[in-house]
């Protein structure tokens, strides 16, 4: 009782740090923004937006999703667990949604949860799976990054100022260090098996004997991607493909907002942007990222590019606010076509219903 208790105040208490974090974020934010951007400019910026162009723009997003499914398809089905392309899209709209509105991104655990009681995948290949994609993810977006930093490095008319220098360069040191701890990752994870059997004997009928088989069936899920050039290869082309639509949906909002650039230099900025907004997103400091993603977002955009700050801010909350307008709409469907509910995730059924599921 105690520790259900204990487990409930924690819970609660990450729920408020949560929630304090992102109050002070946009708190924090709308200040500064007070003092160094002029407002009505901010407003009128996004009501004299392109609509079409911002229609684009959903569906282009939208459109993001199913690759999204596709390729958690891809990598459940090299650790041999096949789910089906329309329940892992919903699963992954799920997890997204989860983790908009629940601290910590606890969505990821969602995720699990379904694969677990839907399809019998075990939490150990749902972790992994999960490590994957975001290992994917990391890559696709030091690969944009790089290439965008390379395209204002080449291109000496868009280093104009000190700053921009700044910004281009501690982007591609990120996309650098990306590359490197991901390399890193895989080198490890493709390692001799017999360090696992070497620490199953070490812990063997220990209280930690659990621990280690759960870490080494994870690590056996991740090295069996790791060891298929095959399915590098694919589920890295499927990354690109996710983040290339991502990018494209940003370049459209840009586009709508701030239509005299060039549209090489618009691509170029947006790419940057994306990059770097959502590296921001990663720092838990506030809910769903909000506040961190338009902040780098403007902050990168006005270094590399002549849009005012007004106009970038303008697109970073346009651009952040239709992605998480997607994500809650389609997550909200999906949802409702797994027939899942807050009671049914906490209750966690013992045996899988694959009967509960439209998908």
């Amino acid at each position: 009782m105690d520790d259900a208790a204990g487990g409930g105040t924690s819970g609660l208490t990450q729920r408020r740090l949560s929630l304090l974090g992102t109050v002070l974020v946009l708190v924090v934010g709308a200040v500064i923004a007070a003092r160094t951007i002029e407002t009505e400019r901010v407003f009128e910026a996004v009501r004299m937006a392109d609509l079409r162009l911002l229609a684009a723009a959903v569906g282009v997003y939208a459109l993001s999703w199913p690759l999204r499914g596709h390729r958690y398809d891809q990598i459940l089905d090299v650790m041999g667990r096949r789910c089906g392309r329309s329940f892992l899209t919903a699963a992954v709209f799920v997890s997204q949604l989860a983790n908009l509105v629940v601290p910590a991104r606890a969505g990821d655990g969602v995720r699990a949860y379904l694969l677990k009681q839907r399809r019998s995948v075990p939490y150990t290949t749902g972790a992994a799976s999960l490590t994957v994609e975001r290992l994917f993810d990391l890559l696709a977006l030091a690969c944009f990054g790089a290439v965008a930093a390379m395209w204002f490095v080449l291109d000496g008319r868009a280093l104009a100022t000190g700053q921009s220098d700044s910004a281009v360069l501690g982007a591609a040191a990120v996309a650098g260090v990306a590359l490197c701890c991901s390399s890193l990752v895989v080198v490890v994870a493709r390692q001799d098996r017999k360090i696992g059997g070497w620490l199953r004997e070490r812990v063997g009928g220990s209280r930690l004997s659990a621990v280690v088989d759960a870490a080494v069936e994870f690590g056996a899920d991740v090295r069996v991607v790791a060891a298929n050039p095959r399915a590098i290869g694919r589920i890295g082309l499927g990354s690109l493909a996710v983040w290339a639509l991502d990018v494209l949906t940003a370049v459209l909002v840009l586009r709508a907002v701030a239509a005299a650039l060039s549209p090489s230099m618009i691509v170029a900025v947006g790419t940057l942007a994306v990059t770097v907004g959502n590296l921001a997103k990663v720092l838990p400091l506030s809910q769903g990222g909000i506040g961190l993603y338009e902040a780098a977002f403007t902050a990168l955009v006005v270094a590399v590019s002549p849009i005012s700050a007004a106009t970038a801010l303008a697109a970073a909350i346009v651009d952040h606010a239709l992605k998480n307008g997607v994500t809650v709409a389609g997550g909200a469907v999906s949802a409702l076509g797994l027939n899942l509910s807050v009671e049914a995730v906490d209750k966690e059924p013992a045996q899988p219903d694959p009967e509960s599921s439209k998908f």
